[in-house]
């Protein structure tokens, strides 16, 4: 497993990290089970948006006596009614549900709160402007949580989240598909087959430019629709039309600027290893640029991918295989390093075998 430091907040996250979709329908047994067996092979980092009482409770006991060796990033905004999830903006809603969350998991904190889902300019302006950022900032001061983050498929919205420096991490959706798309409040135009019916060039300057703001400031990306809802993973569905495998999804995200770690949801032992498989590939399985080279309606073409197999680049840029691009010193040609650029842990947290 190789691991890396989640922007400013200090944390050393595996790369591989869990999303908790694929544990909803588990017992507590088979939960543990397979958390088990992600953490024997280095995972020790988790998302859970999900407000499921019975899902946070079954976590909560699978990492009893452990907790402290695992990085949870739960969610604000989000409650559990009527046997459902929902998204909230009430703050008494809010706290109450993160209380719970806290007792459910059983913890006193959490490494990340996660403002939920926010991908409207008037929504950004409701949270940052009200009294939900104040809750955050609070549970901070109080030690509940360790580090503000903000989850978000806009890339213009995430940008003025991170611009305000409260937020330490986001949570993105990232892919080759997503990459190409405009800036948008709907969500779903994201996998709807017409936003990729028009010919696409290059990923979208918004994206780019946001990917780098977190580079520069430190604020930490873990990703979230790194296969695109499975799309990506088949020929049929693929708006390619072809199919890229797990890990080149997950190479494609960790290539980013910024990127610390990628949320893959495994509902199976099989896709969890499907994932892990990223930790001992060889650069030919990684390669994604193969396969999305010569599309009749999208190109990359004159466009930097960050896959590093055109080095050395004659643009003088150097972009390393663990996705930190050292970009060129206009004055003077000289690569200089980001802040905020994605490292490995201390060798003696890594695990070449496993």
């Amino acid at each position: 497993m190789e691991y890396r430091t989640l922007g400013r907040t200090g944390l050393d996250v595996s790369v591989v990290a869990l999303g908790c979709e694929g544990f909803v329908q588990k017992s507590a047994g088979e939960l543990k089970s397979d958390l088990d067996y992600a953490i024997d092979r280095g995972v020790n980092f988790m998302d859970i948006y999900s407000p499921n009482p019975e899902l946070r409770s079954r976590i909560g006991m699978a990492l009893a006596g452990r907790r402290h060796d695992f990085i949870i990033q739960g969610h604000l905004c989000t409650t559990w009614e009527n046997d459902q999830y929902l998204r909230t903006r009430d703050p008494e809603k809010t706290e109450a549900s993160f209380l719970r969350q806290l007792e459910q998991l059983r913890t006193d904190y959490l490494d990340v709160g996660m403002i939920h889902y926010v991908d409207a300019e008037e929504d950004f302006r409701r949270v940052f402007e009200g009294p939900l950022l104040r809750i955050a900032r609070r549970l901070r001061s109080e030690g509940r949580i360790r580090a503000i983050g903000m989850s978000s498929h806009n890339p213009r919205v995430a940008r003025m989240a991170v611009e305000t420096g409260e937020v330490e991490v986001l949570m993105f959706s990232i892919n080759p598909c997503y990459d190409l798309q405009p800036a948008g409040e709907e969500v779903d135009a994201l996998w709807a087959e017409t936003s990729y019916a028009r010919p696409l060039h290059n990923i979208d300057p918004d994206r780019e430019r946001l990917y780098e703001l977190c580079a520069r400031t430190g604020t930490g990306i873990d990703v979230m629709k790194v296969y695109g809802g499975g799309d990506l993973l088949r020929d049929d569905l693929s708006p390619f039309g072809r199919a890229l495998t797990p890990v080149q999804c997950i190479d494609y995200a960790l290539a980013r600027p910024g990127v610390a770690a990628v949320m893959a949801g495994c509902r199976s032992r099989d896709e969890l290893d499907a994932a892990l498989a990223w930790c001992d590939a060889a650069p030919a399985e990684r390669n994604y640029a193969e396969v999305l080279a010569g599309l009749d309606r999208f190109s990359w073409q004159g466009h930097c991918m960050y896959c590093g197999h055109c080095a050395p680049c004659t643009a003088f840029r150097n972009v390393t295989r663990r996705g930190a691009p050292e970009r060129e010193n206009a004055g003077t040609r000289r690569a200089v390093r980001m802040p905020g650029e994605v490292r490995t842990a201390p060798d003696a947290r890594r695990k070449t075998t496993v």
